[in-house]
């Protein structure tokens, strides 16, 4: 499935040459024999600066869990970084990209071509002060899923269209990541109200072409959460060689939308929990 769409988005004009760039990539390093035997806590702040400062937008750090690890994959180290890029807006919308504009297919390339960029250039540095480091760029499958430690992280929450949306830049981003043995400082999971709104919206279901995304929560290895049928997905999205429409059309992603619904969600979240705690307090009594 990787090939043909990787075959097909070459045909939307525009789009090969940000694709190529997303596969090449700079060696690793030797990892140095003298190592930074800073605390954990400045090793992150260090980690972090640096990697804002080669063409991130947000950094998460979670402890690794056999969760993040695909199926026949292992992962030796035991942290994980997650890097967050940012799409441009005005290029994501213009999804589903076909052979008379490749604007959005190009655009994806890009932000995988930065992502490529912005891991290896991590993993390097981290190489450079003495520790294991090993980059996961995208856009091809590798051991590491990155949507489970991203929502870990602190990075967003799980989306109905079952992808990250980010309090920052909503569904318009992309992944990568590194892992490493450098002594790190997790960052926390966050909640402000993505969950609680995907309940009632209907934007990204109704949007979805091959009809991939489910209305209702599912159980999925033993949790109730978002599911999207990719038996539906994968394939339209191989066929067109691109596809970001729910990406796209997620409120979230609007910049002029997303400020007034993160607002508007830890209101309601601040009078739930409100409610909550005033019928504890009525049983208690």
């Amino acid at each position: 499935m990787q090939n043909i769409a990787r075959q097909n988005s070459r045909k939307c004009p525009g789009s090969a040459p940000m694709f190529m760039a997303a596969y090449n990539h700079p060696e690793l390093i030797p990892i140095a024999t003298t190592r930074n035997e800073a605390s954990a806590q400045k090793l992150t702040a260090e980690m972090t600066a640096f990697a804002l400062s080669h063409e991130v937008d947000a950094v998460g750090i979670a402890a690794m869990k056999p969760l993040y690890v695909f199926e026949g994959y292992s992962i030796e180290e035991p942290w994980v970084i997650v890097l967050v890029l940012a799409h441009n807006y005005e290029q994501l919308i213009q999804v589903p990209s076909d052979e008379t504009n490749g604007a959005g297919v190009t655009e994806i390339g890009v932000q995988y071509a930065r992502g490529t960029r912005a891991s290896f250039a991590l993993a390097n540095w981290i190489r450079s002060q003495g520790y294991k480091a090993k980059a996961y760029p995208g856009p091809s499958a590798d051991a590491l899923l990155l949507i489970p430690p991203a929502i870990d992280s602190g990075l967003g929450e799980l989306g109905k269209h079952g992808s990250l949306i980010s309090p920052n830049y909503g569904s318009g981003i992309r992944l990568s990541g590194v892992t490493t043995d450098m002594p790190l400082t997790a960052t926390l999971p966050v909640r402000f109200g993505a969950d609680e709104f995907c309940t009632t919206c209907q934007i990204c279901t109704n949007a979805c072409p091959p009809g991939a995304i489910s209305e209702p929560k599912q159980i999925v290895r033993g949790r109730e959460r978002w599911y999207v049928d990719f038996d539906k997905c994968i394939p339209y999205f191989a066929e067109s060689g691109s596809c970001g429409i729910c990406f796209a059309e997620c409120p979230w992603t609007r910049p002029n939308v997303r400020p007034k619904l993160l607002s508007t969600m830890a209101k309601r979240m601040e009078e739930k929990e409100g409610a909550v705690i005033g019928m504890e307090g009525d049983r208690r009594g």
